[in-house]
């Protein structure tokens, strides 16, 4: 087997051409794009280590001109203390069932996903959702994924998408019925994965990307401590 950091030295980057940017309005982004054909699992864990993220098949930062609002941030699981909402939002879950299943499609879950992109993205990108669209969005042909269900009796109210890398877990998208607001799963399922990364050993959970000035991503800073990665200086520092 190749050696990650040899594979990482070798390995072919591609540039996306521009797009409107979804967290900045009247802004332009493109992304960098690790070679589809080079990336395996292994290789993905070190690419996360540098701020990549992955959607679908393929692994990605964004590069774009003149602004580098996105920062990629994780949770050191052995540190992370949370906070007073946080702890009310557990405990009032209590009475929610986890279950861990491998990456497979499912009729019921794509059926809670579409109903959530229609009451929470109207008009976004993934609506209105395919299966098609859901499924390659999802998963990949290489990378270890699973589906975190989480259901009150036999009624199923979120699933939490997560991808198994060396060193933590990567929080790939979490939907939930939208009817259950009062919940706050999608805090809930963050705060799940923390402890499953602790039962597991890792040490990491990567929660993608967090714009400071995007309203819809400040619940990602609320998770302390946290660590950002800066793409200027290669490395990562406490927040």
């Amino acid at each position: 087997m190749s050696n990650p950091r040899d594979s990482l030295h070798d390995l072919r980057m591609f540039l996306t051409t521009e797009y409107a940017c979804s967290y900045l309005p009247g802004r332009q982004a493109r992304n960098l794009v690790a070679d589809p054909a080079a990336t395996d699992a292994p290789l993905y864990t070190r690419l996360a280590e540098l701020g990549f993220r992955r959607s679908g098949d393929h692994v990605y930062r964004p590069h774009c001109r003149g602004c580098a609002a996105c920062r990629s941030l994780r949770i050191p699981v052995e540190r992370f203390r949370p906070n007073r909402t946080q702890r009310r939002i557990w405990a009032r879950n209590q009475d929610l069932q986890a279950r861990v299943t491998e990456a497979a499609f499912q009729d019921e879950h794509f059926a809670l996903f579409a109903r959530y992109i229609a009451a929470r993205h109207p008009g976004g990108g993934m609506d209105p959702a395919s299966p098609d669209h859901y499924w390659s969005f999802i998963a990949s042909r290489w990378c270890p994924t699973w589906l975190y269900e989480f259901r009150h009796d036999q009624d199923l109210l979120a699933v939490a998408v997560v991808d198994r890398l060396g060193d933590g877990l990567s929080a790939v998208y979490t939907f939930f019925d939208p009817l259950e607001e009062t919940r706050s799963l999608g805090t809930q399922a963050i705060l799940w994965q923390i402890v499953e990364a602790r039962r597991l050993g890792l040490k990491w959970v990567y929660l993608g990307y967090w714009v400071e000035h995007c309203g819809k991503m400040a619940y990602k800073s609320c998770f302390k401590p946290h660590e950002i990665f800066i793409a200027e200086r290669w490395g990562w520092i406490e927040a």
